[in-house]
């Protein structure tokens, strides 16, 4: 009598897949090895990538917004999330050093002047 071979259906795999995740997730959670981090100054905002801008060549970028909006902070740009602005972070580069939102020009005047002082005023 020929030896039956051990046939697995497709959902027998994928329902033994599903529930190894889970258990292991439930074991890692039980025994604390997952970190659940309540202090905000320890977690990331995000991750970013720059974009170089080329004249000559076109770039591609999402057509949606993303969540999240850029504000100056004592002279750093940091990152905010629209849904909870108090939640926020600066930009830092691949050393941990700030990414600045305003550089002023060494030939530029120490006081920044109002656009109508820079007009010339009509007579008419």
């Amino acid at each position: 009598m020929p030896e039956q071979e051990a046939q697995y259906s497709v959902r027998s795999l994928i329902l033994t897949a599903v529930v190894s995740i889970i258990g292991t997730v439930l074991v890692l959670e039980a025994t604390g090895r997952i970190d659940h981090s309540d202090n905000k100054d320890h977690v990331p905002v995000g991750s970013f990538e720059a974009i170089h801008v080329n004249p000559d060549k076109a770039f591609r970028m999402s057509h949606k917004a993303s969540e999240l909006h850029a504000a100056c902070e004592n002279g750093y740009l940091a990152i905010a999330a629209d849904v909870d602005p108090s939640f926020r972070g600066i930009l830092v580069d691949y050393k941990n050093r700030g990414v600045r939102c305003y550089r002023q020009s060494p030939t530029a005047p120490s006081v920044p002047q109002s656009p109508a002082a820079t007009e010339p005023a009509d007579d008419e």
